[in-house]
C-alpha cells in the first residue's frame, strides 16, 4: 500500500524547442533563480541608495564567478585524476565540450558543477567587483547574501528535474522513483535542499526587514553560509555517493568541504551582530 504514495519521475529533460535551440529545464531552472536573484539584489541596492552604474556589471561578476568556480570546483574536487591526466581533458575542464574515442569533439554543456566551487567563485568575484566599482566589500557580500538562497533553490529544481544528486534508498511516503535511475523508492535530496534554501531567504529577508542596519557587516554573508552549509552537511546523509573514492570515508566530500563554511559563517554572524550591538 506504501508504494502508492511514491512519485514515480521521470520528466523529460527538455523543456522546448525554439528551432534548432533545445530549452532544457535545468538552464531554465537557473536562469529563473539568477533572474530572480538579480531583482532582489537591484532592490536592496535602491535601498542602500546605491546608483545603478554601481549594480549593472555586478549580474556579470556573479555569473562568471559562479560557472567558473563551480566548474572548477566539480573538476578538482570530484574527479581530479581525469581532468588533471592531460591536456586535452584540461580543455574539457575549461569549455563544455568533449573528446569522443575517436578523437572527435562534442558540445556537451558542462557536465559537473559543485556548490563549494561555486560559492568560492563568487566570493572572489565580488572581492574584484568591489574593488574596481569602490562599492564597500561588506556591503556587496551582505547584500548579495540575501539573494543567493534563491538561485540556490533553482539550481537544486533543475537537478531534480535532470533526476541527478539522487538521494538513498528510502521507505518514506514521500519518496521518489527516478526511473532513468532505478526503479527503487529514493530520497528526493535535490527537493529537500530547494525547499530549505527558499526557507533561508525568508529568514535572511527577514533579518533585512527588522535591522537593515545589519548589511554591511558581514552578518548575511555569515549566516547564508552557515545556514546553507550546516544543512548541506547534514543532508549528505540521505543522498548516494556521487564518485566512487568517496565509499571509504567517514565523511563524502560534500561534508568534507562543507566543514570551513560552517565554521566561516559562525564567525562572521558572530562578527556582524556583534558589531551592531556593542
Amino acid at each position: 500500500m506504501m508504494d502508492l504514495l511514491y512519485i514515480y519521475w521521470n520528466p523529460d529533460t527538455v523543456l522546448c524547442h525554439l528551432g534548432p535551440l533545445t530549452i532544457r529545464w535545468y538552464s531554465t531552472c537557473w536562469l529563473v533563480g539568477l533572474l530572480l536573484s538579480y531583482f532582489t539584489v537591484k532592490y536592496l541596492y535602491r535601498k542602500l541608495n546605491l546608483p545603478d552604474e554601481k549594480f549593472e556589471p555586478l549580474f556579470l561578476y556573479c555569473f562568471i564567478g559562479i560557472l567558473i568556480g563551480a566548474r572548477l570546483g566539480h573538476c578538482l574536487f570530484y574527479e581530479p585524476d581525469y581532468f588533471l591526466s592531460s591536456g586535452t581533458h584540461m580543455i574539457e575542464m575549461l569549455l563544455p565540450i568533449r573528446q569522443d574515442m575517436y578523437g572527435s569533439w562534442h558540445f556537451t554543456g558542462y557536465e559537473g558543477l559543485a556548490s563549494h566551487g561555486g560559492t568560492i567563485g563568487i566570493i572572489l568575484a565580488l572581492l574584484l567587483y568591489s574593488r574596481n566599482l569602490k562599492v564597500k566589500m561588506w556591503t556587496v557580500l551582505d547584500t548579495i547574501s540575501i539573494s543567493v538562497p534563491i538561485t540556490a533553490g533553482f539550481i537544486r529544481m533543475g537537478n531534480l528535474m535532470n533526476s541527478e544528486i539522487i538521494g538513498k534508498p528510502t521507505d518514506v511516503p514521500w519518496a521518489f522513483i527516478f526511473e532513468r535511475v532505478d526503479m527503487l523508492p529514493r530520497h528526493p535530496g535535490q527537493l529537500y535542499e530547494a525547499i530549505a534554501y527558499f526557507c533561508f531567504f525568508f529568514v535572511l529577508w527577514y533579518f533585512w526587514r527588522k535591522k537593515p542596519q545589519l548589511v554591511g557587516t558581514s552578518f548575511f554573508f555569515g549566516l547564508d553560509i552557515l545556514l546553507i552549509f550546516t544543512f548541506r552537511f547534514f543532508i549528505e546523509y540521505t543522498k548516494e555517493v556521487q564518485e566512487a573514492f568517496e565509499e571509504g570515508l567517514p565523511f563524502d566530500m560534500g561534508q568534507i568541504l562543507s566543514i570551513p563554511f560552517i565554521l566561516m559563517g559562525a564567525y562572521f554572524t558572530w562578527k556582524g551582530w556583534k558589531r551592531i550591538h556593542n
